[in-house]
């Protein structure tokens, strides 16, 4: 009889793969794990026990079978714990690499739930498409027939893409457009290079671009290229995401140093491209030398806190109005920063902004601070935070970075779309799994539609909506593929 490869979580504690050192990774914007050696992607993987009702794929917005590709990985079948994993997910070594698994697939792991450790299943999945990508076993894109239906997805980031993914194999011919230069919306320019290197999300870029989809960059869309794009193709997918900046209204915002953590962010992954900045060569966006204080509590925030360490920042501060346990972002990532000198300053909201006299205005010298304590919970649960009186104090700073959150913009406004509609958090009103909006022909996905969400959220958008897409065209025959 075979010998049991699985269900050694009573004997094997969970390890993740090595973490380079906070005084080494914090020089430099490379990931910073490293990756699993064969042998030890083979022990993690068989903690996984085989559970009959696996949560950690019921809580996967993919349903990614996980079990299944883990018992390949344990049992040496790594190829085909590929073909498994990609057969589900369009960028399987991308969400193994950001996706929050703490709250999603770990998170639910039976086993964990029972106090052995969860299985380390975001680094496996990390490992297995990565060794597919090093042995060849990523095939090109072929397109299974011939068709004739033309397809435009507005937004090249995960949910666009993911769509994009899809339809092409189908065959269709497939445009994408984005206002930035390249392609992978925050893949590529929101989400700093420590959590995702951008090679991994440029090959999949070429992969798309050498399958036949056309690329379209530096396109900011209005109503007239809207109009002709909808023209010119038998369905539109809206995957722009949500850009537009929540912001504070509290006195002294006008000052220079003040600034949205969308644009720092994109300015430091610009430069780490290579390519010439002009407000990062001025200081405008770049911490370096300064005494840098971040507002908010999400991953955005977290993201910026870290990037400003990389910068060479004095000092790094991060204020968030409410304590550890009920801030948004990833507690892993938390805990990262805290090791690589960021100070987490909890119970802690803004009031206002002080500055000094600049060349031509103001320039910020602190934030008003004060301190909160949680109430009564709101309309959500979570506890609402209340003002302390009496305990303002200055924290200084020569760069503060707003990381608030994002909404989403007026669309029907910019692309004159009046009859697109909306929700009165002004997403796009789509049809759920399929993305059918209002307007024939024309669909949406990821962010646009959900606000503010996961990048494996995105990806299963772009997914069903293709699927939606080509189901709408299969009342006209396919020529098969010669």
């Amino acid at each position: 009889m075979a010998k049991q490869p699985m269900l050694k979580f009573v004997k094997i504690d969970r390890d993740m793969p090595e973490k380079r050192s906070a005084d080494a990774r914090k020089t430099d914007f490379r990931e910073i794990y490293a990756e699993y050696a064969d042998a030890k992607a083979k022990e993690q993987a068989s903690r996984c026990s085989q559970c009959g009702v696996p949560y950690c794929q019921s809580h996967c917005p993919l349903h990614n079978n996980i079990p299944d590709w883990l018992r390949l990985t344990a049992e040496g079948r790594l190829q085909e714990a590929y073909a498994i994993s990609q057969a589900t997910n369009t960028f399987p070594e991308i969400c193994g690499r950001i996706c929050p698994q703490d709250r999603l697939c770990e998170g639910n792991c039976v086993i964990e739930q029972s106090g052995h450790g969860t299985v380390t299943i975001g680094s496996v999945e990390k490992y297995i498409t990565d060794t597919a990508w090093e042995e060849g076993w990523v095939e090109d894109i072929k397109p299974v027939a011939k068709r004739d239906e033309r397809v435009a997805v507005i937004g090249a980031g995960p949910g666009g893409l993911a769509a994009a993914d899809v339809l092409v194999r189908a065959g269709c011919k497939v445009t994408v457009y984005d206002r930035y230069d390249r392609a992978g919306g925050l893949l590529t320019y929101g989400i700093p290079g420590f959590k995702l290197e951008k090679d991994i999300v440029l090959r999949r870029v070429d992969q798309l671009a050498k399958a036949g989809v056309e690329f379209v960059m530096n396109c900011d869309v209005d109503g007239d290229i809207f109009a002709t794009i909808r023209a010119e193709n038998e369905a539109v997918i809206i995957a722009t995401g949500v850009y537009k900046s929540r912001d504070l209204e509290l006195p002294g915002l006008e000052a220079d140093g003040i600034v949205k953590a969308i644009d720092y962010l994109t300015c430091s992954n610009k430069v780490s491209f290579g390519d010439s900045v002009e407000d990062y060569d001025s200081g405008k966006l770049n911490a370096a030398g300064k005494k840098v204080v971040v507002i908010g509590g999400g991953d955005t925030a977290m993201d910026c806190v870290r990037t400003a360490i990389r910068q060479g920042a004095e000092s790094v501060k991060c204020l968030y109005r409410r304590d550890r346990a009920n801030m948004p972002g990833s507690q892993r990532e938390t805990q990262n920063a805290e090791e690589e000198g960021v100070v987490f300053e909890w119970l802690s909201a803004p009031k206002g902004f002080v500055s000094v006299p600049g060349e031509g205005s103001a320039k910020v010298s602190g934030v008003q601070v004060q301190k909160m304590r949680l109430g009564a919970p709101d309309a959500t649960g979570r506890q609402s935070p209340e003002v302390i009186e009496g305990a303002d104090y200055v924290e200084e700073a020569d760069l503060v970075v707003k990381a608030l959150g994002f909404e989403p913009e007026d669309l029907p406004t910019l692309w004159d779309q009046p009859e697109l509609a909306v929700t009165r958090w002004g997403t796009i009103k789509a049809a759920f799994t399929t993305g059918a909006t209002e307007l024939p022909g024309v669909y949406a996905v990821g962010d646009i539609v959900r606000g503010a969400s996961l990048v494996v959220w995105a990806i299963r958008d772009g997914r069903d909506c293709a699927a939606a897409v080509l189901e709408g065209f299969d009342t006209k025959p396919a020529v098969a593929a010669e």
